[in-house]
């Protein structure tokens, strides 16, 4: 079977820079590597075909003669056969700039730990207030249980009077290379040093506060200031009051999220409250001038004006929720709910009688105890 062009098996124009050839192979290399792809014949082919273009194209002498004479039967000086009994396999070519990326930088694949400054974790602290608390705001104490550098060896793990000694495995870096030959060439891959555990240090004379940690468990008590309006899921972010950083990183941060509780007489939406707030018939009926609670804990005077219907809302404008970022402040609104007396006296019920009977309306007459005990023997038919 003939050869695909090589330029063709990369993808490339022929004019293409050597980066762009070493761009293309690392692409490839990766998506049909037999490791990545167990047990697939066709990958494994495919991977050969394009190991072998990249050998032809790399070196600028095999690609100008390949540019030349194209493919030959037997190859030259290391490529035409590229993998098998005849072509080089001198550490795979260029495949440990595959490596270079598989197992540095973060890749997939990566099993690097940085032995260097290690920022610390961030903390969360749910915090409940009342519904007051959150419209003015509060300033309050907060007991955190955290991790702080040791104070007795500033964060080193040594005993004072010594210091943590760099370690002979990995030469400080807390890492190893592990060198693997396989029939595909040479793997290498990168791992934690055993004898430091990617600390990089070797601390012989542990420190007696910590135990060698460097770290140490406090509660600490914070104060945060709680601003106003803030709702449930609000969340306030105190810098630097997280978790101590490793190795002389920075701390992390501490998130206070607010839950706000259920109030008694008000309910919140957004910077609005809503008032359901009970009037009499008559107060609905001729009006009347009643004092109405509001969030700040004191009463305001307003105005029920007559013939108000059950479930008129009124607006006070004003009296809802301090904005979080903005000046002003959201409504109240009030929400009237008619009460119905659930017993009246004999002059109450003549009353509404007569209300009713003015009004034009026809009650049935109420009947006296007899004829209750008529109605009940059938006597009134």
């Amino acid at each position: 079977m003939p050869k695909k062009d090589y330029y063709e098996v990369l993808g490339l124009e022929r004019s293409a820079s050597q980066e762009e050839i070493k761009k293309a192979y690392r692409k490839l290399a990766r998506r049909y590597h037999p490791d990545m792809n167990p047990g697939d014949k066709e990958s494994e082919n495919r991977f050969k075909e394009v190991k072998e273009a990249y050998d032809a194209l790399v070196d600028p002498d095999k690609r100008a003669h390949y540019d030349q004479f194209g493919h030959m039967e037997q190859g030259f000086g290391g490529f035409g056969n590229g993998f098998g009994g005849g072509g080089s396999q001198q550490g795979f070519g260029g495949f440990e700039d595959i490596f270079e990326s598989f197992f540095s930088g973060g890749g997939a694949f990566s099993r690097r730990r940085s032995a260097g400054p290690q920022r610390g974790a961030d903390l969360r602290y749910d915090l409940e207030i009342t519904l007051e608390q959150a419209a003015f705001g509060l300033e309050t104490k907060l007991k955190i249980p955290r991790t702080e550098t040791c104070s007795a060896c500033d964060g080193s793990g040594a005993q004072a009077g010594t210091r943590p000694e760099t370690c002979s495995a990995c030469g400080g870096s807390g890492q190893q290379q592990v060198v693997r030959n396989t029939s595909f060439g040479r793997f290498i891959n990168v791992q934690t040093c055993e004898g430091c555990r990617g600390e990089g240090k070797i601390i012989k004379e542990p420190c007696r506060e910590c135990t060698g940690k460097g770290q140490v468990h406090r509660e600490r008590k914070i104060d945060v200031k709680i601003p106003a309006g803030v709702d449930t899921g609000s969340k306030l972010r105190v810098a630097g009051e997280g978790e101590s950083g490793r190795r002389n990183g920075p701390p992390g941060d501490l998130y206070v999220v607010i839950h706000v509780k259920p109030h008694k007489i008000f309910k919140r939406e957004g910077n609005d409250l809503i008032l359901d707030f009970p009037i009499s018939f008559a107060q609905a009926v001729v009006g009347a001038e009643v004092m109405v609670p509001v969030i700040d804990g004191k009463k305001v005077k307003f105005r029920i004006p007559e013939g108000t219907q059950p479930g008129t809302a009124f607006r006070l404008k004003g009296k809802g929720i301090p904005h979080l970022r903005g000046l002003g402040r959201g409504d109240q609104h009030i929400v009237v709910k008619v009460k119905v007396p659930e017993r009246l006296s004999a002059k109450q019920r003549q009353a509404l009688r007569d209300f009713a009977r003015v009004m034009g309306e026809e009650l049935p007459e109420e009947k006296g105890f007899m004829d209750k005990v008529k109605d009940a023997l059938g006597g009134n038919k």
